[in-house]
């Protein structure tokens, strides 16, 4: 963990690879993790299937990204700190506004996660 969803317009294979090493690189330097911790998915939303202020559809380089990070809690300076790190590169990759991208933080408690089949609070020292 983390986690990382990214609802964005679909993207060659090498591009995506821009996104993994900038998302890879900036979780693991904002949350002190290492990268065998850090997996994304990517969920392309073409603009036939995204709708904003009322209107269907936008140029993929208006379309609005919706990065969303799930991990275990971490304070406000290592959430600020990742929001930091993804946001250029990723709107840099995408060749879209800062503006128009989100990164969400969905953080859970230990006793709310389960990798195995285990809680992560029964698996790992507190």
């Amino acid at each position: 963990m983390p986690y990382v969803e990214i609802l964005a317009p679909p993207i060659p294979a090498e591009r995506r690879q821009k996104v993994v090493t900038a998302v890879t690189e900036g979780l693991c330097h904002a949350f002190s993790v290492g990268p065998e911790t850090v997996t994304i998915y990517f969920l392309d939303i073409a603009p036939g299937a995204y709708a904003h202020a009322g209107a269907m559809g936008a140029l993929p380089e208006e379309q609005r990204i919706f990065v969303k990070v799930h991990a275990y809690r971490r304070g406000i300076p290592e959430r600020r700190k990742a929001a930091t790190a993804l946001t250029a590169p990723l709107a840099g990759i995408y060749g879209t506004p800062e503006r128009t991208l989100a990164v969400y933080f969905f953080d859970r408690a230990k006793d709310e996660v389960a990798h195995a089949g285990l809680l992560s609070s029964d698996a790992e020292p507190a």
